[in-house]
């Protein structure tokens, strides 16, 4: 392996488990999201060992903290920070000896060769002892483990309290739920096919899926499959999209002519799904991220849909704003997305507690912002990934406590739960990942 800019890379041809263990440095050791890392060594690997290697970061980091635990027991002394490949390496074979059917000696033999790729050559017998020492002592140690609440569920301490704290009586499923691998749902483009239309087109193609309630154009895979595998992707007429995501357009009402803003935008699957749901409305796509608008472009050319698109500040409006009013705006706003480490596990690493009062703030400082570009009469959706309620019904509630304008449009649906003001998806309800909406409609 070479070293990046204090990074480590893998050399094209190394395998999965080699990759996997770049993937993990930068995303332990460089702070940096794994699906920002991931991608790119992807891209180094044929095909058929993409899904080895995606298996190998994804499970990695969903045990992570339950893996680093059983890590400090069994080296005899930690590592230097400039052997963190070494490490990640050492998480990567216990993950696969603890959570995968690969033959122990299968994973040992492939772990320890490659260590001998690192070029530190004590590397070989220190992995090889760990992994070794850990199929000797597995019961003894996993019991250990039990008796620690962070090893036990794999969560950092703090967003375990902040859960149990939120949810007293669902924390524990809730916990149980974000270690679950998550489904691949569908949404069906409805301007294109029925939802049992496209379904024949699956089952024609070898893929089972079934309905979900609540979300008409949500179809579920039985079983995860390559995008270029699905009938249509390319031509437009489905995308990758959880069920909760996809409630959106339902709770806006959009009506034909409507100017709509979707603030925070990127990457550009509501915005879609707005404009799948009612193309005759003229919608303005905003975020803050350059990069990531990028991203609502292309999936706008594959559906062969159009919306204005700007990159600029939520809350910032004079900077962007052209002083038309809106029928509806659809806030998604940043969050913690709590409500979906199923999907994006290394959100437990790279989230720490004081994240959530920036957030919130930064929360109620978009809503006040965006409120005054509303029509008299038009609709707010304010919507998150969360499932802590400071980001959620409180921060609605505070908010409708300001605005004297301002009324609440309660949202009678089988879905979710009440709160004081929305609806909260717990993860894993349904399939679906944690999700928030509240409907504000502005008094006239």
């Amino acid at each position: 392996m070479k070293k990046k800019k204090g990074h480590l890379v893998a050399d094209a041809g190394q395998g999965s488990r080699a990759l996997a263990v770049a993937v993990l440095d930068g995303v332990l050791r460089g702070r940096r999201s794994l699906s920002s890392v991931l991608p790119p060594q992807m891209e180094r690997l044929k095909v058929s060992e993409r899904a080895l290697m995606q298996e190998l970061c994804y499970g990695v980091l969903r045990w992570l903290p339950r893996l680093e635990s059983l890590a400090g027991m069994l080296l005899r002394k930690p590592l230097r920070a400039r052997d963190n490949d070494v490490y990640c390496l050492i998480l990567l074979g216990l993950y696969q000896l603890a959570y995968m059917r690969i033959p122990a000696h299968a994973v040992v033999d492939e772990t320890v060769a490659v260590a001998r790729s690192l070029g530190k050559d004590w590397a070989r017998a220190v992995v090889n002892g760990v992994l070794r020492n850990f199929q000797r002592r597995r019961e003894e140690l996993e019991q250990q483990l039990n008796n620690d609440a962070v090893a036990l569920h794999a969560h950092p301490r703090w967003l375990i309290n902040t859960i149990q704290a939120a949810w007293p009586d669902d924390w524990w499923s809730l916990l149980e739920a974000n270690q679950q691998r998550p489904p691949m749902v569908l949404r069906v483009n409805l301007g294109r096919q029925s939802r049992q239309d496209y379904q024949q087109q699956c089952q024609s193609a070898d893929l089972a899926t079934h309905f979900l309630p609540y979300a008409e154009s949500a179809l579920m895979l039985e079983q995860p499959v390559d995008v270029q595998r699905l009938p249509g992707f390319a031509e437009g007429q489905v995308s990758i999209q959880d069920a909760a995501a996809q409630l959106a357009p339902g709770l806006l009402d959009l009506q034909a002519g409507q100017r709509v803003l979707d603030a925070c935008a990127a990457p550009g699957g509501k915005s879609c799904h707005l404009l799948e749901t009612q193309s005759d409305i003229d919608l303005v796509a905003l975020d803050v991220d350059a990069a990531r608008l990028q991203r609502v472009t292309e999936n706008l050319q594959r559906l062969n849909l159009a919306a204005t698109l700007i990159c600029g500040d939520a809350a910032d409006t004079k900077a962007w704003w052209d002083g038309g009013l809106f029928d509806r705006i659809l806030v998604d706003a940043p969050c913690s997305a709590t409500g979906v480490i199923r999907r994006h596990p290394d959100i437990k690493l790279l989230r720490q507690s004081d994240d959530i009062d920036t957030l919130v703030l930064l929360q109620r400082t978009i809503l006040v912002a965006l409120w005054p570009l509303l029509k008299p009469g038009g609709r707010m959706l304010y919507a998150t990934c969360s499932v802590l309620p400071q980001e959620n019904s409180e921060q609605v509630m505070a908010f409708l406590a300001q605005q004297e304008d301002a009324r609440e449009i309660v949202i009678d649906a089988a879905w979710g739960r009440a709160m004081s003001a929305g609806r909260q998806i717990l993860a894993g309800s349904e399939a679906m990942d944690g999700f928030y909406y509240a409907c504000i409609v502005k008094q006239i």
